[in-house]
């Protein structure tokens, strides 16, 4: 038996498309699965110093260890619509926004990349963990911040107002969806090992989609919000066709990202191919 470490964040849409393999209901032949679940900033810290053999990322993080890690064709967060939220507590113009403070969940999250191509200073961005920043937001600690996961559905619940959806602005950009994260994977792997992990990657989203109350209860037991509307909502929209596969538009948007980030001086450049 082979012993490889999974990272998975707690939010409703890892939780969920990995039910099957985490609770055995999809083999993994000849694998046997460590899991560790941490908020994404934990997750792309843990990656930045090869701690884990398998795990989601935030594509920005990919962005700095793309010579160790490959990105699967299954698994990612890439969609229309699905952007990260800048909100305030008050209406803004989206031009406003550089030199206010705004709260990320991450130094190397997507969206603080998203910041930063949109014009905004490293200087500017706080970083706290996702929980905490609606309520930072709220209580005029910060002037705005990024909302991802649930409190991307509940803000306006707070009095909370959007000041910019990076879905909607990365999509007038490019016409392309916007990639956010990703699962992905040790190169020392090996292709062979890389095409399994790859495809009962797969098998457990197809399974999430014929049985998808099987992983209720898992989902609810990590999940942030407990309403099962919230959960719903979340995983409809980040659980989609390009993460079952890539296919072609989803491997053009990710390469698009990084030539964009790229082309700023935002991320390093790499000679070697994405994906694996």
């Amino acid at each position: 038996m082979r012993y490889l470490s999974l990272g998975i964040s707690p939010c409703p849409n890892d939780t969920a498309l990995f039910y099957g393999l985490i609770s055995g209901h999809v083999p993994l032949s000849g694998i046997s699965l460590r899991l560790r679940i941490e908020d994404v900033d934990t997750l792309n810290r843990l990656a930045a110093i090869c701690s884990l053999d398998i795990t989601k990322i935030s594509l920005h993080a990919y962005g700095h260890l793309r010579q160790d890690y490959v990105l699967l064709r299954t698994g990612a967060a890439v969609g229309r619509g699905c952007g990260p939220l800048v909100v305030a507590r008050k209406p803004l113009a989206p031009e406003c926004l550089p030199g206010l403070r705004i709260a990320v969940p991450g130094r190397l999250t997507t969206a603080s990349l998203l910041l930063q191509m949109y014009g905004v200073a490293p200087s500017s961005l706080e970083v706290m963990p996702f929980h905490a920043i609606e309520t930072a937001v709220v209580e005029g600690k910060v002037d705005a911040g990024v909302l991802i996961h649930e409190a991307r559905f509940t803000c306006e619940n707070r009095g909370l107002v959007k000041v910019l959806d990076f879905g909607i602005w990365w999509e007038a950009l490019t016409g392309l969806p916007l990639p956010l994260g990703g699962i992905v994977a040790k190169r020392r792997l090996g292709r062979p090992t890389l095409e399994l992990v790859e495809q009962a990657i797969g098998r457990s989203i197809d399974r999430l989609f014929a049985v998808p109350d099987a992983a209720r209860d898992f989902i609810r037991s990590h999940a942030q919000e407990s309403d099962d509307e919230v959960l719903d909502g979340h995983i409809g929209l980040y659980v989609n066709e390009f993460t079952r596969h890539l296919g072609k538009d989803g491997e053009v948007a990710v390469e698009e990202f990084f030539a964009r980030a790229e082309a700023k001086g935002l991320l390093p450049p790499c000679p070697v191919g994405l994906f694996g």
